[in-house]
């Protein structure tokens, strides 16, 4: 494989998720080319499944695609010094209500390599059960509105399949819980591997 060396980085812009960036890269000929990208702070995600089989899925609306999606718990890697399998319990406390007593790594996916560097990190959370806090989390914005749902991970595979999950993160979630219970969970990874 050839090697594409990266001749400069410019910074064009930022916020507290992301910086768009450009990148002036030698392609294999020699030739120097631009190439604008997105660094991403990185995300994680939950398929958490109940006693019943049931995977929670939220629906959320994002402004990006002007359209309420079904998604997993999900959420930035955006607290200093927090392990990636905490984070995942925070966003399922947080978006759903939930606590998991078992935790595994089900999957790490680059949501779109050819604009972003975005990683999320797929967590399979079992032993569900509600939040016991005293306070629960005070959701804001388009976090308002979520709806929470229970649906067969069998009934989800399909959604996903016939393109009614069209969220990346989810979709590749629900089939790899899906492979993963074929499998008897000897697919799975401990939650603590998550890099």
């Amino acid at each position: 494989m050839s090697t594409y060396e990266v001749r400069s980085h410019t910074e064009r812009m930022r916020n507290r998720v992301f910086s768009i960036v450009t990148d002036a890269v030698e392609m294999p000929g020699g030739e120097v080319v631009d190439r604008d990208y997105m660094v991403h702070v990185g995300a994680v995600g939950v398929v958490a499944l109940d006693g019943e089989g049931r995977v929670a899925l939220v629906r959320q609306y994002r402004p990006a695609v002007r359209q309420v999606l079904w998604e997993l718990p999900a959420g930035l890697i955006d607290v200093p010094g927090e392990s990636l399998v905490d984070a995942a319990a925070r966003e399922l406390a947080e978006e759903a209500d939930l606590a998991a007593a078992r935790w595994d790594l089900l999957a790490e996916v680059h949501t779109t390599p050819g604009c972003s560097n975005e990683k999320i990190r797929l967590f399979l959370a079992r032993e569900v059960g509600p939040v016991t806090s005293d306070e629960p989390y005070e959701r804001t914005h388009e976090e308002a509105d979520l709806e929470l749902h229970w649906i067969a991970l069998d009934e989800a595979v399909g959604m996903a399949l016939s393109g009614e999950i069209t969220n990346a993160a989810c979709v590749i979630g629900v089939l790899a819980a899906a492979q993963a219970k074929a499998q008897n969970w000897k697919t799975l990874r401990p939650a603590a591997s998550a890099e």
